[in-house]
């Protein structure tokens, strides 16, 4: 059973609170060793597109340097000049995440849900199923957020990261973003929660725990195997596409 808005938004805020509390030490060395780099602002606010398919502004610790996003690029890779020294250190470790649970307590995002895309060659581009992953809060992690931890790395030796990730990421980061809204439990929020954690320290763990998840719902197999990331991924249309 789908659990309801009111308690995931209980959820949504007493999570948020208490990781803003927790890791508040962590965020305030993190800022200050992006503005000590270059005595520029150390968040970096980016358009995004949210629930209801409007437009709201999510808040990150900057890992980029000064006007990164006007490069026109919208895939990062791990060796993108774009990212500063201390920026590979942050994003390491996800501590440009942090900041997200600001979102989380005024509203523009979930803990648990799809990634937020840009509007210019994201949103616009989705297929009519797609469009289904902005019926919801976005969130700060979800199943996808584990299964591509390493999103940098597999697009690294791209030679056009952006074709790459519509190719290889897209495809299946959607599909798994609609997995989730349409078998989202309390109890699969907590699962994803530490599975999120986990993948930090140990990936293969975390992706045995996110294939528990989809095995336990009846996903499909080609789903499962390119969650399980034992194998290259192949390209694939996004959902939808075939009707669209």
């Amino acid at each position: 059973m789908l659990w309801g808005a009111m308690v995931k938004r209980i959820f949504d805020l007493l999570f948020a609170s208490l990781v803003l509390l927790a890791v508040s030490p962590i965020m305030l060395w993190a800022l200050w060793r992006v503005w000590a780099f270059d005595r520029r602002d150390p968040l970096y606010r980016a358009p995004r597109v949210g629930r209801g398919n409007t437009d709201f502004t999510m808040i990150k610790i900057r890992s980029m340097s000064v006007g990164a996003d006007k490069s026109g690029l919208a895939s990062t890779s791990a060796v993108d000049a774009r990212i500063t020294p201390v920026g590979h250190v942050i994003r390491r470790w996800k501590l440009d995440e942090l900041s997200q649970f600001w979102n989380v307590l005024i509203g523009d995002m979930s803990v648990i849900g799809p990634r937020p895309q840009i509007r210019v060659g994201g949103v616009d581009r989705y297929t009519s199923e797609e469009m289904r992953l902005v019926s919801v809060r976005p969130g700060i992690t979800d199943l996808s957020s584990i299964v591509f931890s390493d999103e940098g790395d597999i697009l690294a030796d791209e030679p056009d990261a952006d074709a790459a990730y519509e190719a290889l990421i897209r495809p299946w980061k959607s599909r798994l973003g609609l997995f989730y809204i349409d078998h989202r439990t309390l109890l699969m929020d907590l699962q994803i929660a530490w599975l999120t954690a986990l993948a930090i320290v140990d990936k293969p763990a975390a992706l045995r725990g996110v294939d528990a998840i989809l095995a336990r719902h009846g996903a499909s197999v080609d789903l499962r195997r390119a969650a399980r990331r034992e194998s290259p991924l192949e390209p694939a249309p996004p959902p939808g596409a075939a009707a669209a």
